[in-house]
């Protein structure tokens, strides 16, 4: 495997592991951080190479602290899919199991090679959501502990990131956990994340959501009035048609009762499947439909405009990542800083550039 950067040693102060086409780290560089990912998917890798991101195309696994000595944060989103509603299940089945591992990690054994196969029919995906705890023992041994950590999955992966927390606590760390709604922070989606932020020195909490949550038929005026109004799709795609949009997903095992949002609600929940999706421009949904354009698919997750999507399987990397606006609100949360929201509104909306002369979003000690 290549890297954008050769060289086995970094002087990122983030290390991103599992970093998929660059979500947390477009945040990082919004925020005037330097980042090198680690990640194996050949269609990712592409879109990171195209978008100038410092790239390790290897293994996680193969990799650790020492590899990155001048990192002091270490984020990461391990694979999804097996403990997704979406996907098979094995990691919920297996939910037990990681558990029981983590403990043992903690005791100072090497489970490893165990991990890769739980159980009979384990995804060998599944034990990849302790990776980050193998790096965070392992730069804690080493007497250099990472000042701050910042983890994120689908929402039934929490049990795991609570039982970090016990195990994060002992290691001196403040540690908060949490459900975050994508559309309370100013994504223009529904979408839920399970959040682990850890500190070495200071108090760690969530991000205070800036934007109202969406409630099905209550009108963007309702709500918390102190908070932002959350963001509709035609808000984000800057369309003035009206449209409605046919989730490729049906409701209850229905395929009839398939989710609807209109243009003026923000998206559900973008997945890989986005490009299946039914817009319907007319006003009636028996004509014939379009589909959102390539760039529209980033936009929903606030990627820039120009974020230079490559290689195969497009759809899948955008669903995949981690909605770059909601990385913003994490890592200065994680990092305790603050910032003005006015600069993050101008930072989604500018070109991208993977090297500004300045931080496009300016932050100040919280």
């Amino acid at each position: 495997m290549n890297s954008v950067q050769p060289s086995l040693f970094s002087s990122a102060q983030m290390v991103d592991l599992f970093a998929g086409p660059g979500g947390l780290d477009v945040a990082a560089h919004w925020l005037g951080l330097s980042v090198a990912g680690i990640e194996w998917d050949v269609d990712a890798c592409t879109t990171r190479n195209a978008a100038g991101l410092d790239t390790r195309f290897e293994d996680v696994r193969e990799f650790g602290p020492d590899d990155f000595p001048e990192a002091t944060v270490l984020t990461g989103g391990p694979p999804c899919q097996t403990y997704t509603v979406a996907g098979g299940g094995a990691g919920r089945r297996a939910l037990d199991q990681v558990l029981e591992f983590l403990q043992r990690m903690v005791n100072g054994e090497d489970v490893v090679k165990e991990l890769a196969n739980l159980h009979g029919d384990a995804d060998p995906r599944t034990g990849l959501v302790l990776e980050p705890l193998r790096w965070v023992l392992a730069a804690h041994r080493s007497e250099k502990p990472y000042k701050a950590i910042v983890l994120e999955q689908v929402p039934a992966v929490l049990p795991v990131w609570e039982a970090y927390d016990k195990v994060l606590r002992g290691l001196g760390y403040d540690v908060d956990t949490g459900i975050l709604h994508t559309e309370e922070f100013g994504v223009p989606q529904t979408r839920r994340r399970a959040i682990l932020i850890a500190r070495l020195e200071g108090d760690a909490r969530l991000p205070t959501p800036t934007h109202r949550r969406y409630r099905k038929g209550k009108p963007q005026t309702d709500g918390d009035q102190a908070l932002l109004p959350w963001v509709s799709m035609a808000q984000a795609l800057k369309r003035t048609d009206e449209f409605v949009v046919v989730s490729n997903y049906g409701t209850g095992g229905v395929p009839e009762a398939r989710g609807r949002r209109r243009s003026d609600e923000p998206s559900a929940t973008v997945t890989g499947k986005i490009d299946r999706n039914k817009l319907y421009t007319d006003g009636s949904l028996s004509s014939a439909p379009k589909r959102f354009q390539r760039h529209e698919f980033g936009r929903l997750q606030t990627f820039p405009i120009d974020y230079p999507w490559s290689g195969k399987h497009i759809p899948q990397q955008v669903g995949n990542a981690i909605p770059p606006r909601l990385a913003v609100h994490i890592l200065a949360a994680a990092l305790g800083l603050k910032f003005d929201n006015a600069d993050l509104d101008r930072a989604v909306e500018a070109k991208w550039d993977p090297h500004p002369d300045k931080p496009l979003v300016p932050t100040t000690k919280a």
